[in-house]
């Protein structure tokens, strides 16, 4: 997938936020699948819907990409949740949130939206071609690395962490959501 201009990439920015993290995506059949409509929500309102991504949707909001979010896209968005980002190092979200950090802040959380709409689906089939391992282009600009782990997709960041995709194929008004048990760290 090809990076987005950088024009492109201030939009992006808002949707990375709202759900941040490329993680592993799950491909087996999901509960809770929905379907694009236009009273759908958009990636930002599901997420603040969730209640499990509490900590996301305030870095969204520090990082004020909430509007870029809410953009038409479409976006695919990671989104780790509050547990996800309770396994970083003690403190690092509270640092992270500081006024002082917003774009430390705001490149983790470009680092886990990529332009377009990716499916689980359209992650196994690049894997598979690629011979079990697929690059991804994240709106930070920087990579990600799929691999499949039995019937779930593992994503790799740059720093050698493995995140798992827990539910795929969250579909919003503006892209699709893959949320995930890991925050992704740019290198």
């Amino acid at each position: 997938m090809p990076v987005p201009p950088k024009s492109l990439k201030s939009a992006a920015f808002a949707v990375i936020a709202a759900t941040a993290s490329v993680a592993a995506v799950s491909t087996a059949p999901l509960a809770a699948h929905h379907h694009k409509s236009k009273s759908a929500p958009n990636i930002v309102e599901t997420a603040q819907s969730t209640g499990v991504h509490n900590t996301l949707v305030a870095a969204v909001t520090a990082a004020d990409l909430a509007g870029t979010l809410s953009n038409p896209g479409p976006f695919t968005v990671f989104a780790p949740t509050d547990t996800a980002f309770a396994k970083l190092p003690d403190g690092t979200v509270s640092t992270l949130l500081r006024p002082e950090n917003k774009g430390t802040l705001t490149n983790v959380l470009v680092y886990h939206a990529v332009s377009g709409s990716v499916t689980s689906g359209d992650l196994v089939k690049l894997i598979n071609k690629h011979g079990g391992s697929a690059t991804i282009d994240t709106l930070a600009g920087e990579t990600l690395t799929a691999r499949l782990s039995g019937d779930t997709i593992v994503i790799t960041d740059a720093k050698g962490r493995a995140t798992a995709v827990t539910q795929a194929d969250v579909q919003t008004s503006n892209g699709v959501i893959h949320v995930t048990d890991g925050v992704f760290l740019p290198g």
